[in-house]
């Protein structure tokens, strides 16, 4: 790996520092990749400090496992299971289990768990004020379950490290099965992007190409590629899954390497979290071989300067969007408030710096 000088230290230390500032709930969307981030910085930097808080963290939380709560199926647990790995903690190994047999209980559409029961713990009136239409304000009444593009970045790479821990082979095949069918599910075929959100209610899908989102997705994939077992049927499949969505990004990747929120919609604005997201899918891909170096190493460079250049003198990702949560109109995504320290901003930008010293 690549050393890093002394500037980038002190700054991939603040980013670091500035996630183990945050107050994590346990668990909630973005968690993931904020605990990558840290496990990165370890990496990065050559300090335990940021994968002991990890483990600490994580064997909190498996002291009150039980009950279980709506949101832990954004637990990290892909992460978890590095952490678990490097550790040798079986405790930690235990509870992860149990989580993973509490995600596959859940009750499935489609070939992918249900996100929420009542898809109300999601969806808002829109960001920005744009009127629902009359069947748009129907359907916010009793919406039904439906279906998160985020949990491809939770419940299949999940699954695929725990089949690389050397457990049962029937999750690495859980892994690629749901992974393609969040596809099946979301993928638009016209911009060949995925969609935020599908309902059981209406059947459909709802808001393509929001650009965090096609981060979530080209990251779950790419784990599933990485972790699956290399026989595992299908893998080839979401192998190909990854390598198109990653082709359809440069597509919209623009002159200073980032993206729009919408990366389709100019006019929806920046938000400067997807360049730290695609930076870290790009690298990887080329350094597994899933994505051709020729084709993918200089967009990997634009959207790492793009997301060096949002990174102020204290460690901060400027420009990153709120949570977003979800509306029936793609114009919501236009108006998430930005400029958040949150961890989907600081755990992408260390799995990004990490990414590339190992390329380098």
């Amino acid at each position: 790996m690549k050393a890093i000088s002394a500037s980038e230290r002190s700054l991939f230390t603040a980013i670091a520092d500035a996630v183990l500032n945050h107050r994590f709930q346990c668990w909630f969307y973005g968690d993931s990749v904020g605990f990558e981030g840290l496990v990165a910085a370890s990496d990065l930097l050559g300090e335990r400090r940021y994968v002991d808080f990890a483990h600490g963290f994580f064997r909190a939380w498996a002291a009150r496992i039980a009950p279980f709560q709506p949101d832990d199926n954004t637990a990290p647990g892909a992460v978890m299971c590095e952490v678990a790995a490097r550790t040798g903690d079986e405790i930690l190994r235990d509870a992860i289990r149990r989580l993973a047999e509490h995600l596959v209980a859940r009750r499935s559409v489609k070939g992918v768990s249900v996100t929420f029961e009542d898809a109300l713990r999601s969806l808002r009136p829109p960001y920005g004020g744009a009127a629902l239409s009359a069947e748009e304000a129907e359907l916010m009444r009793n919406p039904g379950a439906g279906v998160w593009l985020d949990c491809l970045h939770f419940d299949p790479p999940f699954y695929a490290h725990l089949s690389a821990l050397g457990e049962d082979e029937h999750w690495a095949r859980r892994a690629v099965d749901e992974a393609l069918a969040y596809g099946d599910l979301l993928r638009d075929p016209e911009t060949g992007l995925y969609q935020h959100f599908w309902l059981e209610r209406t059947g459909r899908a709802y808001a393509k190409g929001w650009g965090r989102g096609q981060g979530w997705a080209l990251l779950g994939l790419i784990d599933v590629v990485e972790h699956a077992r290399p026989d595992t049927p299908g893998r080839d499949a979401v192998a190909r899954r990854a390598q198109d969505l990653a082709r359809r990004m440069l597509a919209w990747q623009q002159p200073d390497g980032g993206w729009s929120a919408l990366v389709h919609e100019p006019r929806s604005g920046g938000e400067s979290s997807t360049a730290a997201f695609m930076a870290t899918a790009f690298y990887r891909g080329v350094a597994m071989g899933l994505l051709a170096p020729e084709e993918f190493r200089e967009p990997a460079d634009r959207a790492y300067g793009a997301m060096m250049a949002n990174l102020d003198a204290t460690g901060r990702l400027r420009g990153v969007s709120a949570a977003v949560y979800s509306a029936l109109v793609e114009t919501h995504y236009w108006h998430v408030p930005v400029d958040f320290t949150v961890p989907w901003g600081q755990g992408p930008a260390l799995t990004a710096a990490l990414a590339r010293a190992r390329l380098e």
